[in-house]
């Protein structure tokens, strides 16, 4: 069984050696969304790189956000700081993909966040 898993891992990594990494673009902001699942509120929230969005009790630090390469509305991916207004702890320090916002996700009781695509404009 471990030999199938080494031997499994050592194909996977050439697989990925092979494939080509695109080339991704610098956004000046993204478009988030918040929902509240305590009021059932959800809000779309545009946020610039450096700024920081007050959001009931979080508050969400834009690092940046890229997409592909000539292809705007392709898969973005936003850096966030996520921390909570009453003690300051942090929630979530990383990077948020639009399409699989379940690999790196907020995780709190409270809210979700999850980026819905980059600003290109």
């Amino acid at each position: 069984m471990m030999g199938r898993l080494a031997l499994a891992a050592v194909a996977f990594a050439a697989l990925a050696g092979s494939v080509p990494a695109q080339e991704a673009t610098r956004a000046p902001g993204a478009v988030l969304r918040l929902l509240d699942k305590t009021a059932g509120q959800v809000e779309d929230v545009d946020l610039f790189t450096g700024q920081v969005a007050q959001l009931g009790g979080i508050d969400i630090a834009m690092g940046e956000c890229r997409y592909p390469s000539g292809n705007p509305s392709g898969d973005a991916f936003a850096r966030l700081d996520i921390t909570e207004r009453d003690g300051g702890e942090t929630l979530f320090s990383g990077w948020m993909i639009a399409s699989s916002p379940a690999l790196s996700a907020l995780d709190h009781a409270r809210y979700d966040v999850w980026v819905l695509r980059c600003k290109t404009s």
